[in-house]
C-alpha cells in the first residue's frame, strides 16, 4: 500500500516541474519535508534500552502539521483537554459554509481570506447573541475550527463552531441560558456573516478582485443542536490535528495513478477514485495552511484573554441552576467539570527485543533543502 510520503518522493519534483514559480512556498516546504518523513533525510533518533541493554536508532519524523503519520496521536490529547473544559449544558454546532463562486478567490488569498472567516463568524455570532429578542449575552464562549477539503480533496472550506447554549451577562454576574433547541435564527445569522465577510475583506484590500454577484447570493449557515457536545467534541478532534487524508485511504500508486477511498455523504460505503498522481498533489496541497496559520481558536470566556475565567463561569451556572437542584435533591445535576478517563498516549517506543519502553540519548538533526522559485 502506498502513502503520502511515497506519492511525494516518487512525483513531487515532476509536479514542482510543471508547475514551476506558482507553487507557494508552504507548499514548496510541506513536499520537501512530508517527502523526507521517516527516510533517515531528517535525521535519526537514538534510543537505549535498559531492559535489555540494546540500542535502537529510528529515522526522525518531521513533525509537520501536514504530515499524516505525525498528526495522528495527536487527536486525542486535544479531545481530552477540551472535554475537561466543557460545561454541564446543551451544545450547539455551527457551520459556516462559503458560496462556491467564493472559493477560487479564496484559495488565491487563503492568509486574508481565513482570517476574515474567523472574524466574520465570530463576530455575527456574538453581535445575534447580545440580542435581547435571542439570548441576550454579553459574553459567549466557543471554538472554531477551519475545515477545508471535501471528501475527495475538493477544496470546500467552511468554519464549525461548537457553543454552549447560554453566555454571561453584561456585568458577569448572571448566566443566561438559551433554549436548547434555538440559540440564535440562522437566517439573519447568515445575513450579518455575509455583510462582516464582505467589510473584512474590504479593510484587506481585496474586495475589488471578487465578483459583486457573490454578495448576492445566500450564504449558507447552519445550526443544530448537539446534546452535550461530548460527540461533537470527538467529532471536531478528528479534524484539527487530521489532514487532507490519511495513509489508511491510499490504496495504491501505480504508473503514474492514485487510487484512494472515499464514502459518499450519509453513505457508510467506502468508494475508490482514481487520479492522476499531479493532479493528486494539487488537491492534496490547496489544504496546506499558511505557515503559522491557526486554524482552531477559542472565543469569549474559553479564550485565553477572558476577562473573566471558566471557573467563574461554573461558578455562575451552579448558581443558576440552584433552585432546580434544591427541588430535586434525590436527583441533583452534575455542575463541575465532566469526569475524563483517557489519558494522553504517549508516542515513546518500546524495545522490539523485550518490550520495555526505551530512553532516548541523542537526536541527530538534519536539513532538507527545498527550492523557494522555481
Amino acid at each position: 500500500m502506498a502513502t503520502l510520503g511515497d506519492i511525494i518522493r516518487r512525483h513531487g519534483q515532476e509536479y514542482l516541474a510543471r508547475h514551476g514559480p506558482a507553487v507557494p512556498i508552504e507548499h514548496r516546504r510541506v513536499l520537501a519535508v512530508l517527502g523526507a518523513c521517516g527516510t533517515g533525510e531528517l535525521g535519526r533518533v537514538t534510543w537505549h534500552c535498559d531492559g535489555c541493554g540494546r540500542s535502537h536508532q529510528t529515522p526522525r519524523s518531521c513533525g509537520n502539521r501536514h504530515c499524516p503519520e505525525c498528526q495522528s496521536s495527536k487527536n486525542e490529547a486535544w479531545h481530552v483537554e477540551q472535554s475537561a473544559r466543557r460545561l454541564d449544558v446543551p451544545y450547539f454546532l455551527l457551520t459556516f459554509t462559503l458560496p462556491e463562486k467564493l472559493r477560487g478567490f479564496v484559495r488565491s488569498h487563503q492568509r486574508a481570506s481565513y482570517a476574515a472567516l474567523f472574524h466574520a463568524a465570530s463576530s455575527a455570532l456574538e453581535k445575534l447573541a447580545r440580542d435581547p429578542r435571542f439570548l441576550g449575552a454579553a459574553r459567549l464562549g466557543f471554538t472554531a475550527v477551519l475545515h477545508t477539503w471535501g471528501r475527495q480533496l475538493t477544496y470546500h472550506p467552511h468554519l464549525h463552531v461548537l457553543v454552549p447554549a447560554g453566555g454571561v451577562s453584561d456585568d458577569g454576574k448572571r448566566w443566561i441560558a438559551s433554549r436548547p433547541d434555538f440559540l440564535v435564527p440562522v437566517k439573519a445569522l447568515s445575513q450579518i456573516f455575509r455583510a462582516k465577510l464582505r467589510d473584512e475583506l474590504l479593510r484587506a484590500g481585496l474586495l475589488h478582485e471578487i465578483d459583486p454577484a457573490v454578495w448576492r447570493e445566500a450564504f449558507i449557515t447552519d445550526s443544530r443542536a448537539v446534546g452535550d457536545g461530548e460527540s461533537t467534541l470527538r467529532y471536531l478532534s478528528r479534524y484539527v490535528f487530521r489532514v487532507a487524508i490519511s495513509n489508511a485511504r491510499i490504496v495504491s500508486l501505480e504508473a503514474g495513478r492514485v487510487r484512494f477511498r472515499w464514502k459518499k455523504s450519509g453513505s457508510r460505503r467506502w468508494r475508490t477514485m482514481e487520479l492522476d498522481a499531479l493532479e493528486f498533489l494539487r488537491r492534496f496541497l490547496q489544504h496546506v495552511l499558511p505557515q503559522g496559520f491557526q486554524k482552531v481558536r477559542h472565543y469569549g470566556f474559553l479564550s485565553s484573554q477572558s476577562t473573566i475565567s471558566l471557573e467563574d463561569v461554573r461558578a455562575l451556572l451552579a448558581l443558576a441552576n440552584a433552585p432546580a437542584r434544591d427541588a430535586t435533591p434525590t436527583a441533583p445535576r452534575v455542575l463541575d467539570a465532566p469526569s475524563i478517563t483517557a489519558t494522553k498516549p504517549t508516542t515513546k517506543p518500546t524495545c522490539a527485543y523485550c518490550g520495555h519502553r526505551l530512553r532516548l540519548v541523542a537526536i541527530v538533526f538534519l536539513r532538507v533543502h527545498f527550492h523557494d522559485s522555481g
